[in-house]
């Protein structure tokens, strides 16, 4: 093997069957099914054990989900950088909005299966408002939203625009105090925030998409235990995402 094929698959791990089905949001047996078609791209171990490079695993992913129910929404204006965005954006924006796109999740009907998440995180954290957004180059929109009847606000007011720069949870005690967000209009107006915490979601092939999130109107910390319980929801937050994808995706004309 050479010195670039060793580099390649470095950055290309070696997945299991199973490791392939919950990157798929699938059963085991339906990624067996599909190695056996020739769907997936495989090969066996000495030991009779079937063997898959992710990156087959993210492009399978890739052509069975589409990026919006309606293929014309793929030249949204909202799943494109903006030239001079008034918000920060992660080195990957381009990418990041083609992998939102491609949830088909945008704009859709609350759904059980994420409300039970951010009751749970509302539940664990003891705050008043729990969400899961995300993020257009236009807007935050929330999939569930509880504590709140606002469904979206623009990107440039979102907190989670800056909880998806990070790689664990961004927690701000008190934004009034917070030069970044003491002049946001969701501090400042009848939203009234005060505390945040964010914990980016992630889409298969590692993109940020928006957050798990707690607000609270009064000043706060979390503790270990908390912080803790989110990143567990977040993980199971991502699990829905991918079975949504795989539910409700389809291959491109």
């Amino acid at each position: 093997m050479s010195y670039q094929n060793a580099t390649t698959h470095a950055d290309d791990p070696t997945l299991t069957t199973r490791d392939a089905a919950r990157l798929l949001g699938i059963s085991v047996s339906t990624a067996q099914k599909w190695i056996e078609s020739g769907a997936l791209a495989s090969w066996k171990t000495p030991g009779g054990h079937r063997r898959m490079r992710r990156s087959a695993v993210i492009a399978l992913l890739e052509e069975r989900t589409a990026l919006a129910a309606d293929p014309l929404q793929a030249m949204s204006p909202e799943l494109r950088p903006e030239r001079l965005p008034a918000y920060p954006v992660p080195f990957d924006e381009a990418a990041r909005l083609r992998a939102v796109g491609r949830t088909g999740l945008l704009d859709t009907p609350a759904e059980a299966a994420f409300d039970r998440i951010t009751w749970l995180a509302g539940l664990i954290a003891g705050t008043p408002v729990s969400l899961i957004s995300l993020l257009t180059s236009r807007r935050q929109w929330f999939k569930s939203h509880r504590g709140t009847a606002t469904e979206e606000t623009p990107r440039e007011w979102a907190l989670c625009g800056h909880a998806i720069l990070c790689d664990d949870i961004m927690t701000v005690e008190d934004a009034r105090d917070d030069v970044r967000f003491r002049d946001n209009p969701l501090v400042t107006g009848n939203e009234k925030l005060v505390f945040y915490a964010g914990c980016p979601l992630r889409s298969p092939d590692g993109h940020a998409l928006g957050t798990l999130c707690v607000i609270d109107t009064a000043p706060r910390q979390l503790d270990e235990t908390q912080r803790q319980g989110l990143r567990a929801l977040a993980d199971i937050a991502e699990d829905e995402i991918r079975l949504f994808m795989a539910d409700h995706g389809r291959r491109w004309a």
